[in-house]
């Protein structure tokens, strides 16, 4: 095949940190009009490579070539006037300002000293009308939006420009399947027009469904591409791990118990109205529904972290009302939130500090002071549990990559010995490796007798992992299905309330 049949060749692209080989010898060639998956565990080098593209990064060796012609992207403004967009997994978004101010951010008093508001805000509205997000008002500050719709304008952000190039890095991590469903049909009418699209995620139904082809990194290495239709789930998920996985989820032995926790017509705001439901231990209850439906603002309110208006809590079979989260904690309740990187860790400590900071004064600590030796042995032992990749425990949290500040997140709650913990999303953001995992780590959780919420957009997660499962809408239990009933056709319905006379119609 010709040069110039590829709008988009990365010859041999190398980058070190240090004494770390990133990527060595890459390469990536990806055609007008393909959606082409770029897929790897954490760390394999997908992120630093569409860095170098966008101009973030610069690379050690190696050619990039756009429409035949060799380029040099040394900064963002170049990657940008050569027609590439990149969306990362973190929002490149000003909270404080609006929708529609973060979406022309780049063009506001560039042309002229007068900004004409009413235009840009008509405009905003058409792009949001087009990616099937019109409720969303170009006028309301960014940080008043949930995360999926903050999501969505990161996106509309990139759409505006025309851009031939459009990288993706893990777009639908906060999306549900509704949402999902409106993104493909955006990026299949983009692929229609010519564009190219490099997506990034670690949803293998996502790219079985939407790409063309399908590029593989281990370890910082190419490992090969392949047509998408010419392979299974199964082979793709052996190249990336560099071994067969024989099973996503693990089988669960664990014995369900008594009640652990109790909620009964608990209210906090219009995201949670009269919720009651129960979890015993041993058992994983799933909570489902589309984002926006409740469920982390009920959990947030049953933890402390927000105020409850009324309700009865109980919890190891005595009344209970959480004032804060510490409350919750020294009454061996936790809760693993969504957002990792503002609620789940804290990214400027070290690692070591990270994974302690439940268990201080049970675990390291005598008469008030911190035993170094036993704590640093301890915090070893624990991450060494979680399968955790790190330098040094005195490094900081934000050394690690993605996957692995999920790990560290989790691993706190594991070692406060929880009667009860709550999982926000524990996948989010994970490759196919480290989900195994992750699922096999919670399962022994609940096998413990430990009782476990989890909250999960994904849908395979929810139907191969839980007991039982409570579906929100709209603040509102709409849905309780146990185990033989747990089926993405009944979760739908009862995520989008539709009743069965509406089936019928």
């Amino acid at each position: 095949m010709g040069k110039e049949e590829y709008r988009l060749e990365m010859k041999n692209i190398t980058k070190h940190f240090g004494g770390v080989n990133a990527l060595a010898d890459v390469s990536i060639k990806v055609r007008p009009g393909e959606i082409h998956a770029l897929i790897g565990e954490n760390g394999a080098g997908k992120s630093t490579l569409m860095k170098i593209l966008a101009g973030a990064c610069k690379k050690d060796g190696g050619e990039i070539l756009l429409d035949g012609g060799p380029v040099e992207i040394n900064s963002p403004k170049d990657a940008k006037n050569l027609g590439v967009a990149v969306i990362y997994q973190e929002f490149m978004l000003v909270p404080d300002l609006s929708v529609a101010e973060n979406i022309y951010l780049d063009e506001l008093g560039m042309r002229c000293s007068v900004i004409n508001w009413k235009k840009m805000r008509r405009n905003t509205k058409e792009q949001l009308e087009k990616l099937g997000f019109a409720d969303i008002a170009p006028n309301t500050k960014v940080r008043e939006l949930s995360v999926a719709y903050q999501q969505m304008v990161e996106i509309c952000k990139n759409l505006v420009h025309d851009s031939k190039i459009l990288v993706l890095d893990e777009p639908t991590a906060v999306l549900t399947f509704t949402e999902i469903e409106k993104l493909f049909q955006v990026l299949k009418k983009l692929r229609a027009e010519g564009v190219s699209i490099i997506y990034i995620s670690h949803r293998l139904d996502e790219i079985f469904e939407l790409s063309d082809r399908i590029t593989v990194l281990k370890d910082g290495r190419y490992v090969d591409t392949v047509e998408t239709q010419k392979i299974k789930k199964e082979q793709l998920a052996a190249m990336m791990v560099g071994r067969k996985i024989c099973q996503m989820f693990p089988e669960k032995k664990a014995v369900i118990g008594e009640d652990v926790l109790v909620v009964e017509g608990l209210n906090a705001g219009k995201m949670v109205q009269n919720v009651s439901f129960h979890v015993r231990s041993g058992e994983i209850l799933g909570f489902s529904g589309l984002v926006g439906s409740g469920r982390t603002e009920t959990m947030r309110a049953v933890f402390g972290a927000d105020k409850k208006e009324s309700g009865k809590i109980t919890y190891l079979g005595k009344p209970v009302h959480f004032n804060d989260c510490r409350e919750a904690i020294e009454n061996e309740f936790g809760m693993l939130p969504e957002n990792r990187k503002e609620q789940g860790i804290l990214l400027e400590q070290s690692i070591r500090m990270n994974a302690t900071l439940t268990v201080l004064n049970k675990k390291v600590c005598k008469f008030g002071i911190i035993r170094h030796k036993k704590e640093k042995k301890y915090v070893k032992e624990l991450l060494d549990s979680v399968s955790t990749k790190y330098g040094n425990t005195e490094d900081h949290a934000d050394s690690l990559s993605g996957g692995n500040q999920q790990k560290l997140a989790l691993s706190k709650w594991i070692a406060a010995d929880c009667k009860c913990i709550v999982f926000d999303e524990p996948t989010r953001g994970v490759d196919v490796g480290a989900k195994v995992e992750i699922y096999e780590l919670i399962t022994r959780i609940a096998q413990k007798g430990v009782a476990v919420i989890m909250i999960s957009s994904e849908m395979p997660e929810i139907i191969g992992l839980c007991d039982r499962v409570m579906v929100m809408h709209q603040g509102k239990i709409t849905g309780e299905f146990e185990k033989e009933e747990i089926t993405e056709n009944n979760l739908i319905k009862a995520a989008m309330e539709v009743q069965e006379n509406e089936e019928k119609e």
